[in-house]
């Protein structure tokens, strides 16, 4: 294919980039002639390299896109669809939905692949989304219908309190007043992320990284290292500053706390590190770019029976905490449109903040 016809196939095809499915555009023998951005990501390879290339060999089982191809031609099927596994440059396969249809008038063939793990995901997303909502609001009504009915105990134990004679009588009070304390102590933090207001403005993501990784330091001046690695191309965007600082401050003292033996030993580790993703799918809405921002630890990772929770509030992993940090982080990357996910073995466990740049 001459520089030209490329170009001008390009052209034609640059729409299927905006597509998060992976689309393979083939001419009539099983040859590439067009690659979309997603195709070109999950394979590891670039669209020039592919062009040309017969495109069955890079499933696992060839046989299966060959036999599609030659149904499509026939005409004897609109579409033949089947489950495929394709290979990926130093990765393991993934494997896909894939649906091949035949053009009318030019011969060409259109592939087009669903990752069943990205489906997955993205089902997956959805569901924790509209369950943290849910969360969200039943935590806020209940903190409400708290906070009047305590009030009220504890002005009736300082009202109780200055009727009493007896020290020992007065202790107890003390222990209602104190109790009430606590609790409304607990609901303000319940309540927290809905008081926070929504200050936008410019943000440096690594200013961001900074400001955290130096209040952690303070905190952990001995036995924690914290390891950099930015992408300083990524560009600024609009958002809330301080909300941004106390989401990612939230993470980073999670994997602190949760590295304790390994700050005793002297060899914990967290890594920040940022990067620039295409064509991600965040709460079903599609974006052209995000800020991936990953916070790695060499921990023990997130036990398997809160796994699935541990955003919900009040879930915690460990002994006297609150269950509000991640709760709250995940609240604030949400306000930007983005969200957190986690990806968690023994030895690395790897919160991945998504947010999506202009």
């Amino acid at each position: 294919m001459t520089p030209d016809t490329a170009s001008h196939t390009a052209s034609r095809f640059q729409a299927l980039d905006l597509l998060s499915l992976l689309v393979a555009v083939l001419q009539s023998d099983g040859a590439v002639q067009f690659a979309n951005a997603a195709l070109e990501n999950v394979l590891g390879l670039s669209r020039r390299t592919l062009e040309g290339v017969g495109f069955a060999q890079f499933f696992t089982d060839p046989a299966l896109l060959h036999t599609a191809l030659q149904g499509a031609r026939s005409r004897d099927f609109a579409a033949l669809r089947f489950e495929g596994s394709l290979k990926r440059l130093h990765q393991d396969p993934v494997l896909v939905h894939v649906s091949v249809t035949a053009a009318e008038l030019s011969g060409q063939m259109l592939v087009e692949m669903w990752p069943l793990e990205q489906q997955a995901r993205q089902d997956r997303e959805e569901r924790l989304r509209e369950q943290a909502q849910a969360h969200k609001e039943l935590i806020r009504n209940l903190a409400h219908e708290i906070k009047n009915p305590l009030g009220g105990i504890r002005g009736a134990a300082q009202l109780l309190e200055m009727d009493l004679q007896s020290p020992d009588l007065v202790e107890y009070t003390q222990v209602i007043i104190h109790e009430a304390d606590r609790l409304q102590s607990l609901v303000d933090r319940l309540l927290a992320p809905h008081r926070h207001p929504h200050l936008v403005g410019d943000v440096n993501i690594h200013e961001v990284c900074e400001r955290v990784r130096s209040l952690i330091l303070v905190e952990y001046p001995q036995g924690l290292s914290i390891a950099q690695d930015y992408d300083i191309s990524i560009p600024e965007f609009r958002g809330d500053r301080a909300q941004l600082i106390q989401a990612l401050l939230n993470v980073v003292q999670n994997a602190a706390q949760a590295l304790a033996p390994r700050i005793a030993q002297g060899d914990a580790r967290i890594t920040l590190r940022t990067r620039v993703a295409r064509q991600v799918t965040v709460g079903r809405e599609r974006y052209k770019l995000a800020l991936e921002l990953h916070v790695i630890d060499n921990g023990p990772g997130v036990p398997d029976a809160i796994r699935e929770r541990i955003f919900y509030p009040l879930v915690s992993g460990r002994d006297g905490g609150s269950g509000l940090g991640l709760t709250l982080a995940q609240t604030f990357v949400q306000r930007h449109h983005g969200m957190i996910e986690c990806d968690s073995v023994p030895g690395r466990t790897d919160f991945r903040i998504l947010i999506p740049l202009p």
